[in-house]
């Protein structure tokens, strides 16, 4: 006798007489434009060269995403990783990092600016003299992490740049390599009577030759030590 009761036709009925539809479709066309110029002004943020701080909502932070400068300075002179302006990054802002910033926005109340990317030099526009993290700077070398995206670095990444991480470490490396280039020489080659002092002498021709290598090698690339090139925006720094 009586007719089951379809939800959806219910509530249909309640929106209609609340407001009709083409006001709903302006209203909807509203919040998606004000959302578009939220994000167009975002992205813009994130490619303009500024310099400042953001004041956030001590009482809404996540503590675990608060580091300071000294941190990052440690971490990129370990990975040979540069701590630069968002505007120096090359690759494309992903859509949930904006999508965090402008939550950030509503949370606290204020716009954001100002970003920092620590990224590896391939990621970002260097001028000529694997993992990006975003940050934006909260004021006394304090930084808030906003967002991660790409992939991990590599698990030898650490190892591999070592030796790039202050003069000691390169000719600590200079003198194993040069060690294990005379431990595989086959002294045969060179004398019948391989002594002490023909291994000493090899060592030293060695090391001579491996040094010469990474010395051309620095210089014509224009390298330089992580310490010296982790908040550089200069590609030969």
């Amino acid at each position: 006798m009586f007719s089951k009761t379809n939800m959806e036709t219910v509530l249909q009925k309640t929106r209609d007489r609340r407001i009709s539809a083409e006001d709903i479709m302006n209203e909807v066309a509203g919040i998606l434009a004000k959302t578009d110029r939220e994000r167009d002004k975002i992205s813009n943020n994130l490619q303009q060269p500024t310099s400042g701080k953001n004041v956030f909502n001590l009482n809404l932070l996540e503590a675990d995403r608060i580091y300071h400068l000294d941190d990052i300075r440690k971490l990129c002179i370990t990975y040979r990783l540069r701590f630069l302006d968002s505007n120096f990054f090359k690759g494309q802002i992903p859509e949930e990092a904006i999508s965090r910033i402008r939550q950030l926005e509503k949370d606290h109340d204020t716009p954001l600016s100002h970003f920092k990317v620590m990224a590896p030099s391939k990621l970002l526009k260097l001028e000529n003299a694997d993992d990006p993290l975003l940050f934006a700077p909260m004021g006394n070398d304090y930084f808030y992490l906003i967002h991660k995206w790409g992939n991990d670095l590599h698990p030898f990444r650490k190892l591999l740049m070592w030796p790039y991480k202050n003069f000691e470490n390169l000719v600590i490396t200079v003198f194993l390599l040069s060690a294990l280039l005379t431990a595989i020489t086959p002294m045969g080659l060179f004398t019948h009577t391989a002594a002490m002092q023909e291994y000493i002498l090899m060592f030293l021709f060695m090391f001579k030759s491996v040094g010469g290598i990474v010395l051309f090698y620095g210089f014509a690339k224009g390298k330089n030590f992580n310490n010296a090139i982790w908040d550089s925006k200069y590609y030969n720094a």
